[in-house]
């Protein structure tokens, strides 16, 4: 299920060529591009390596367990045509595996070429998660910009210099991009719905079960920007970190920009990180960034689908939510002529009864609960246009 919010996406593509934005904020039920501030220097950032000068980029990759992978994402670090000046900064996550070997080998490589290499890392008996790893990984880097690049993944020449452009025209965004999957049969609709969003629809598709509008691996933004919303939860396995962060950038009023090229191999197989994150977790974090973003603006509003995600919308509501709840509306004439939705965990005496109404009786605001597409199962909330 995904939960959209604000105004109904009106379907505007962005530019090819220029990529597809948007600012956020909250407004009259909404979400609004954000006003200009000043975001101060980050006094923690490492010094700069060989004795002097601040690499433009740094490209973030924690590392567990990839030897499978290395190779390929380390050879797209190399192959970057970005003329500016870049560092790699690697923090190995316990792995057990030949990565820090294939690392080391690289390291050479890389410094030939002049591109600094940082390797950190621990060797305890079980890792401490990718928020950890990022965390540490940024901590003892020094560039000005950070990108970021999952070990299993790899990038096309353009990235770093097509990203880095992006973020200098929009310093208080995280800069995403569209990717390539590998294999190419693999998550199809996600796919297109990470390469195919529009301008709008990436700030109004914030709270579907897909997570962020621009996806973790194909994020670049400035280290100043990064130290105003992080750093990372370190909880562990699990834990969304991506989204966590995402949602506190939406919070401070950071912006959302995709470069519209594919500019990242984005793998998918059975070992990823992103398999240990239970979707209740995600549901409930969506829930409770909805309450916060969005439903303090309406004084009611109609939950769009009388069926089974309308009604577990409703009961993961707070009591506050669930008191907003004008009506549920459906085109289902069974589910129409009930007549109502009993919430029978309820402990108000006498239960609440929630009307359920013909969508054309019903009255917006909505929280549109629609199952989208396998993998995009979606509320989403339209206030009138």
């Amino acid at each position: 299920m995904g939960l959209d919010a604000g105004t109904r996406p009106r379907g505007r593509r962005g530019n090819r060529g220029r990529g597809a934005a948007c600012g956020v904020g909250v407004s009259g039920g909404g979400l609004r591009r954000p006003q200009t501030m000043q975001v101060p220097a980050d006094p923690a950032a490492a010094a700069p390596p060989q004795g002097g000068r601040r690499p433009h980029v740094s490209i973030i990759l924690p590392v567990y367990n990839a030897e499978r992978w290395l190779d390929k994402c380390l050879g797209s670090v190399l192959q970057q045509d970005f003329e500016g000046t870049m560092e790699l900064s690697v923090f190995n996550d316990a792995s057990k595996d030949k990565s820090m070997s294939i690392i080391e080998k690289w390291k050479v490589t890389l410094e030939d070429s002049g591109i600094f290499v940082i390797i950190g890392g621990h060797d305890s008996p079980s890792p401490r998660g990718v928020g950890y790893s990022k965390n540490q990984a940024i901590a003892q880097s020094s560039g000005s910009y950070l990108c970021f690049l999952d070990s299993d993944d790899e990038m096309v020449p353009q990235r770093v210099r097509l990203q880095h452009e992006a973020a200098l025209e929009h310093p208080q965004s995280i800069i995403g991009c569209q990717v390539r999957r590998e294999p190419p049969n693999s998550t199809e609709r996600y796919t297109r719905w990470i390469n195919q969003l529009s301008p709008d629809q990436l700030l109004s598709q914030v709270f579907t079960s897909n997570g962020p509008t621009v996806i973790m691996p194909t994020w670049f933004c400035s280290r100043a920007w990064f130290s105003h919303v992080g750093p990372f939860d370190e909880g562990g396995q699990g834990v969304p970190e991506d989204l966590l962060f995402f949602y506190e950038h939406l919070r401070k009023g950071g912006g959302v920009f995709r470069v519209d090229q594919r500019l990242l191999v984005y793998r998918y197989h059975q070992h990823a990180a992103t398999h240990s994150v239970l979707e209740a977790t995600i549901w409930a974090h969506r829930v409770r960034f909805l309450e916060e973003r969005v439903l303090p603006r309406w004084a009611a509003f109609t939950i769009w689908n009388a069926g089974r995600q309308g009604r577990r919308l409703y009961r993961s509501l707070g009591a506050a939510g669930r008191r907003k709840v004008a009506a549920f509306c459906d085109v289902d004439a069974k589910k129409i002529r009930k007549g109502f939705y009993c919430h029978e965990d309820s402990e108000e005496r006498p239960k609440p009864r929630v009307p359920i109404l013909h969508f054309r009786a019903a009255k917006p605001p909505f929280v549109l609960c629609v199952k989208l597409q396998r993998a995009q199962r979606g509320c989403r909330c339209a206030s009138p246009p």
